[in-house]
């Protein structure tokens, strides 16, 4: 491989020079919201005469490079005024922009980079990108913005269902999702077990969800990527904004540390409902709470500086009898340096880590457990010409591992203290991506990703008979755990295994002509983290364990190819895309694992695959009174695991299966009407197949007691989930843009009452002794008012 690699490097830095040795110069600058200083995102700079151009970073930064020359110079983010200018390029020019917005960022609909023709020529593909303020318009239960139920109503992604935390994109596991806040990782993305997400939306400047084609700076996770950038704050004054719901309030200021040059921002959540339970002489309680803050301060021309960090935490008890504690804390320290007009660099320190503690009371022992890391990056972006942009980087991640540990509460308890053994790992990666423009028509991204797996030395390790740690029991024809022979002791330096792996990436784009192109990509991609989890969504008991001797990596191959086009004038736009992907080393386990406080995790699990493939529809109205989506997929999710030798049945006998997050068809809509400046009315359609699940066939009795059988695995589905949402915003001042201003929001989730199944449970009546279905479903209607407001 390193040959080729070598030749391949050389090529891509040496043809960009002959290039250079024309008489070309570069424009370059950042560009910013006028009112907040704010830095945007994905801002087009266009030149229409040359059909090229350009996009803002994740910092506002554009570079391009052009021959000499005087030029019409087009500036374009959706919500904001256009600005066209005429540039004399004689030299190398820095120049950077304000935007003024056009319209309140309320009635702004935003659910892609950019609508310009610049979309249909760039071979990014499978991504979509959603505002805060398209976020907010989505009704969603209990009337609180919602970032994951959001998403959920783009093509290729769902969730296990209500109540259910994560989400899944075709037909991936909710733990293949890389989820980052400020390039940190989060590892639960909910709150109240699935009912809201972390992520407030107020403090939200820009989010993308990468289904495929994913760029070789990303790597992990087998199935996604969801980037998310918070605000700066506001650098020219001080504004403050929030909201009052039924359940929960929230609110967020801003403004300068230094007028221009720096800024801060602080945002809080917190839900009251369990406030009002003792009313009902309910002793349970259930609540979240969560804090966003950044700092953003300009050193000079050339550097910045951020320090951005997330604290959320949830609690839930029972009668003082059992309380949980769980979720996520991220710091993030970077510094932005500019080497030059056609070099930007980007280092982050970033520490990220989940908890979970437990209380029992009642039996009297505390449990914790959670996930740390601990994260370099160094990224550069290297703007070589206008048709060759190169961005390259490193990335070292410590991992340390706490899969458990048991505290008696009280010294009556009666219980020792326990510590599962910690595990610890060094995850490295060494990226390069590329864009390419090869010729007027053709575009290419193409990448590699090299990364780097060390499981690093932990007190204790079983060591089993021909390294078996599951056995496989002939007569019974069922798997059990193996005894372990032995352990072995380990020093933390000590290596215990080592994967390397090569990750390609390739993404095309081919212009049909100025509204239309088709795309295709491939992408591989590795997951060295694996989610320890026997329900259908991801829990906060569920354990993250890292690869090794008896977990390999995920290796994931994706390959996706897909038709857009615009039409009247970017008014509407369609994408219709089809994808394939398998995944090597999926972990499956074997009848009756049991994942808690399980010391021997390896004496419960196999080495499967997987593999899903389908195709996404997406039609969109971008512009006028009624904006909205429509969203298809068709798509099959399996999962195989066979017998190692050919005695043994493998897992479902060895036959491919439904995964649980397998959903044949997924329908939405969303759609925003504008009636006038003070009405806004909203709608929400979701159609889903039913859920897999597996279902008892049959029965038999033993000691007076009736035992279940099963049937295969997700042999049968829950029924088919739909349901209606409605809201409406109610803005009294459309008119004013200075001091205080509010607006309300009234809304109806799941308006016909549909009473869809979360699960369907099997029990004996006692009345009767019969074995009955009970369904249990989530919600029904669900009716909500909030009051949101700014100054």
């Amino acid at each position: 491989m390193k040959f080729p690699l070598r030749v391949i490097l050389l090529l891509f830095l040496i043809s960009p020079l002959g290039l250079l040795a024309q008489e070309k110069y570069t424009l370059s600058g950042v560009i910013t919201d006028q009112s907040s200083n704010e830095t945007l995102i994905g801002v087009n700079i266009l030149f229409p005469d040359q059909q090229t151009g350009s996009i803002t970073n994740e910092y506002g930064f554009y570079s391009i490079t052009l021959p000499s020359g005087t030029y019409k110079l087009v500036i374009s983010y959706l919500g904001f005024q256009n600005i066209v200018k005429t540039i004399d390029l004689t030299s190398d020019t820095t120049k950077n922009f304000s935007l003024i917005e056009t319209t309140e960022s309320l009635d702004e609909v935003i659910i892609t980079e950019d609508i310009e023709k610049l979309n249909i020529r760039k071979p990014q593909m499978s991504v979509n990108a959603l505002s805060a303020s398209t976020i907010k318009q989505i009704p969603v239960v209990l009337g609180e913005a919602d970032v994951i139920k959001a998403i959920t109503m783009l093509p290729g992604v769902t969730t296990a269902g209500e109540g259910a935390s994560g989400f899944n994109v075709r037909g991936g596991s909710a733990d293949q999702n890389l989820i980052l806040l400020d390039e940190a990782i989060i590892y639960n993305s909910s709150h109240l077990f699935g009912f809201f997400s972390v992520f407030n939306p107020d403090a939200i400047k820009d989010l993308r969800l990468y289904k495929g084609g994913i760029p070789a700076r990303y790597g992990g996770r087998v199935s996604s990527v969801l980037d998310i950038y918070q605000k700066e704050g506001n650098s020219n004054e001080f504004h403050a904004n929030g909201g009052i719901g039924l359940v929960s309030s929230r609110l967020l200021v801003e403004g300068p540390l230094k007028k221009q040059k720096g800024s801060f921002l602080l945002g809080g959540r917190a839900s009251y409902a369990h406030l009002f339970l003792p009313l009902f002489d309910i002793d349970n309680i259930a609540y979240f709470y969560d804090l966003n803050t950044k700092l953003s301060y300009k050193l000079n021309q050339n550097n910045n500086i951020y320090l951005s960090g997330y604290f959320g935490r949830d609690v839930f008890s029972l009668n003082d009898s059992f309380k949980n504690t769980y979720g996520n804390t991220v710091l993030n320290f970077r510094w932005n340096h500019l080497f030059s007009d056609k070099l930007f660099s980007n280092l982050s320190l970033i520490y990220s880590d989940y908890y979970y503690g437990l209380n029992l009371d009642l039996i009297g022992f505390d449990w914790n457990s959670g996930i740390r890391n601990f994260n370099l990056k160094y990224d550069l972006k290297h703007y070589l010409t206008d048709k060759v942009k190169l961005q390259y980087g490193i990335n070292s991640i410590y991992h340390k591992f706490n899969p458990g540990e048991i505290e008696p509460s009280n010294s009556d308890s009666g219980i020792n203290k326990q510590k599962l053994i910690d595990k610890y790992a060094l995850e490295n990666a060494l990226y390069f991506d590329i864009e390419h423009k090869l010729s007027n028509k053709l575009t290419a991204s193409y990448g590699l990703r090299y990364s780097n797996f060390l499981r690093l030395g932990q007190d204790e390790l079983n060591v089993y008979t021909n390294d078996k740690a599951v056995i496989f029991n002939d007569q019974l024809q069922i798997y059990e755990k193996a005894e372990p022979i032995s352990t072995e002791k380990f020093d933390r330096s000590d290596i215990i295994e080592t994967f390397n792996n090569i990750e390609p990436r390739l993404a095309l784009a081919y212009q049909l002509n100025n509204k239309s192109s088709i795309k295709g990509s491939y992408n591989r991609m590795t997951q060295y983290l694996h989610l320890l989890s026997n329900s259908n969504s991801p829990t906060p008991l569920d354990v993250w364990t890292p690869s090794g001797k008896y977990a390999k990596p995920q290796i994931l191959d994706q390959y996706a190819i897909g038709y857009f086009r615009n039409f009247s004038n970017n008014t509407y736009s369609l994408e219709f895309e089809t994808f394939y992907k398998t995944v090597k080393n999926r972990i499956d386990y074997i009848d009756g694992a049991d994942l808690i406080a399980n010391d021997a995790i390896e004496q419960v699990i196999l080495n499967g695959k997987a593999r899903a493939y389908g195709l996404e529809l997406l039609l969109r109205k971008n512009e006028g009174r009624f904006t909205g989506w429509l969203a298809y997929t068709l798509s099959k999710s399996e999962q195989q695991t066979k017998g190692r030798t050919p005695n043994e049945t493998g897992i479902n006998n060895g036959e491919w299966y439904n995964t649980p997050y397998d959903k044949t068809h997924d329908i939405s809509f969303t759609g925003s009407y504008e009636f006038n400046k003070k009405w806004t009315f909203n709608a929400n359609f979701l159609f889903q197949t039913g859920q897999p699940v597996t279902y008892p066939n049959s029965q038999y009795e033993y000691n007076g007691i009736r035992i279940p059988n099963y049937t295969n695995r997700n042999e049968y589905r829950l029924p088919t989930y739909h349901r209606l949402d409605l809201s409406v915003n109610y803005t009294p001042k459309p008119n004013k843009t200075t001091g205080f201003r509010g607006h309300w929001v009234f809304g109806v989730y799941n308006i016909y009452n549909r009473r869809n199944a979360a699960s369907i449970s099997f029990s004996q009546n006692r009345d009767t002794s019969k074995n009955e279905a009970l369904r249990l479903a989530i919600f029904g209607i669900v009716p909500s008012i909030s009051y949101n407001f700014k100054f």
